[in-house]
């Protein structure tokens, strides 16, 4: 390995060169504490930047082997680390001057949500650090200006890294902080199971965001306050008894009034898959990490998939077994969603009135009386919901606004007013009793078929580009997977991963052999296995990757237009 007098030398010797001079300072080199390798240099100041990694030992980073002991405590102190390089880097990024890029010092940008990114991973056996970032390097036109790189690699980079990735630049309280919270909340959704609950919502907890766009908590907003019927109580291992909301098992109904706090504790639940930082104000509200968001979708891609729970033999006589359709409406979008999260293994379905279509969700009694049910192929899901939970174990919390119907089929009816629930589950039910639902007779749904082959061949292409577009939309080889309505995917990161994923099904995992229950089960293998590296598989793992959660790389599949 090379040191680092070794690479000032080289900066000397291609100083004022042309810019692909810099590709001699591909390597490894050897600073006082920690280990930098330059894995790959951009061909042009004004091409992306540069990869860089550091290494730094266990025994020099100085964390105690007990705070990256578990998935859970790993993932909260890698999340630490990038948080800290970030405000670090921001400060420094473009001090170093030139055209272009250059200058640009660039890692992961963490939002209010804990996830496993590759900017930095930790060796749970080690404690090796070995942390990803991007730098733009340096150049007057496309002249080498390697004393503005300079700066960065020896100046300012070590500055980033010796006030984030060693254990002495963090008060210790801090560290232990952010650690009993992650045991915490890892109690809580263990806790859940135990105590027949698919969420809990710590009393004080802040729900509403600051702004549509901004995912921080809102200034002076209510505190969440549980109803005394559906209080419960959790002995935490290190905050202690912690007082709150717990939603059972069953079918949950959330009413209310217009701008009342329906969504927005819907929105909390969502988010509730994923761990918060502190100071979030929903670093307690925790939700069964299987829940998945179900809406309409219209013009989604379908793919072989079997919706014959709720929706019959079409008009045309063609089966609902294994519907395809390249633009998807309402309510087949909605059954498609629904079936396709049950394969995902969701355990809770997260519904809101509002992006649900209507026919899907309910016929009213008069509609049944004028449209009989043989000459209509949905099957309202108010017609399923109980079974799923009786049959299927799935359980469902509902946003409803203006369709009381379903007061019938509710186990707890939770009304918010002015952002604070009420419990009128008896109220409700009382009122649901004078309207009886007439409903017909129903023969239970059979269990779908999950054995839906959707990648035919295998990719031949070896360099398939990806793109992303936000949180909206991933492009693999060209052949662009609307993700708009994927709506708990979390970070942009989250989508670049998603776009790796389905390159490596594509080239790996193709071929009509498997189920794609089988290529999801072979991906995370491989992941569990290998980190995401082994399905980035380049020489290198790059900045800007974060996990997404199994029923999010179903979803990203399932939307493959060319499957």
């Amino acid at each position: 390995m090379k040191r680092a007098e070794d690479l000032r030398a080289i900066l000397d010797r291609i100083d004022r060169r042309g810019y692909p001079a810099y590709k001699d300072t591909a390597g490894q080199y050897q600073f006082r504490s920690y280990v930098l390798s330059i894995d790959h240099v951009q061909g042009d100041p004004f091409a992306a930047p540069s990869k860089v990694s550091v290494i730094v030992s266990g025994a020099q980073a100085g964390f105690l082997k007990e705070d990256y002991g578990s998935r859970w405590r790993k993932a909260a102190l890698q999340d630490l680390l990038i948080r800290r390089f970030y405000q670090k880097a921001d400060k420094l990024s473009f001090q170093a001057k030139g055209s272009g890029k250059s200058g640009l010092i660039s890692v992961s940008r963490p939002s209010q949500k804990v996830l496993e990114r590759s900017a930095c991973q930790i060796d749970a056996k080690t404690g090796e650090i070995h942390f990803c970032l991007e730098i733009g390097f340096p150049a007057n036109g496309r002249t080498v200006n390697s004393r503005e790189l300079g700066k960065i690699l020896f100046t300012f980079l070590p500055e980033c890294i010796e006030g984030s990735l060693y254990a002495r630049a963090y008060d210790r309280k801090q560290v232990d902080g952010v650690i009993a919270l992650s045991d915490d909340q890892q109690f809580i959704r263990e806790e859940l199971e135990r105590q027949g609950l698919v969420a809990f919502v710590a009393d004080g907890a802040v729900l509403p965001r600051a702004t549509g766009v901004s995912d921080r908590p809102m200034q002076k907003a209510v505190k969440f306050q549980s109803p005394a019927s559906m209080e419960v109580f959790m002995q935490l291992p290190h905050a202690g008894k912690l007082r709150g909301m717990g939603i059972r098992k069953g079918i949950t109904l959330i009413v209310g009034g217009g701008y009342h706090g329906k969504s927005t504790l819907l929105k909390a639940l969502e988010a509730g898959v994923y761990n918060h930082i502190a100071g979030d104000g929903r670093e307690y509200v925790i939700t069964n990490d299987t829940a998945v968001k179900i809406r309409a979708e219209d013009g989604r891609s379908v793919k072989k998939t079997d919706i014959s729970m709720f929706i019959g033999t079409l008009p045309n006589g063609k089966s609902t077994k294994e519907f395809s359709t390249e633009d998807a409406s309402g309510s087949t979008s909605q059954a498609a969603n629904m079936i396709e999260a049950i394969e995902a293994e969701a355990d809770v379905f997260l519904i809101d009135e509002d992006t649900s279509a209507t026919n899907f969700m309910i016929r009213d009694e008069l509609m049944q009386r004028v449209v009989h049910r043989d000459s209509e192929p949905i099957t309202p899901f108010i017609d399923r919901v109980e079974e799923l939970y009786s049959h299927f174990g799935i359980s469902t919390i509902l946003v409803a606004g203006s369709c009381g119907s379903y007061f019938h089929k509710a186990d707890t009816v939770l009304q918010m007013n002015q952002y604070v629930p009420v419990d009128v589950t008896e109220l409700a039910k009382a009122e649901a009793a004078r309207y009886p639902l007439g409903l017909e007779d129903l023969k239970p749904a059979d269990a779908p078929e999950f054995k839906r082959v959707l990648f035919q061949k295998k990719s031949t292409s070896d360099r398939m580009k990806i793109k992303t577009m936000g949180k909206d939309a991933v492009s693999v080889d060209k052949e662009t997977v609307d993700l708009r309505y994927v709506e708990q995917i979390a970070d942009t990161e989250q989508v670049v991963m998603l776009g790796q994923i389905l390159k490596y099904a594509l080239q790996s995992l193709a071929g009509g052999k498997r189920t794609i229950q089988e290529i999801v089960d072979a991906v995370f293998d491989v992941i569990g296995k290998k980190g995401m590296g082994g399905i980035y598989g380049g020489r290198y793992l790059p900045t800007g990757l974060a996990m997404p959660r199994r029923q999010e790389v179903f979803a990203c599949l399932n939307r493959y237009r060319k499957a």
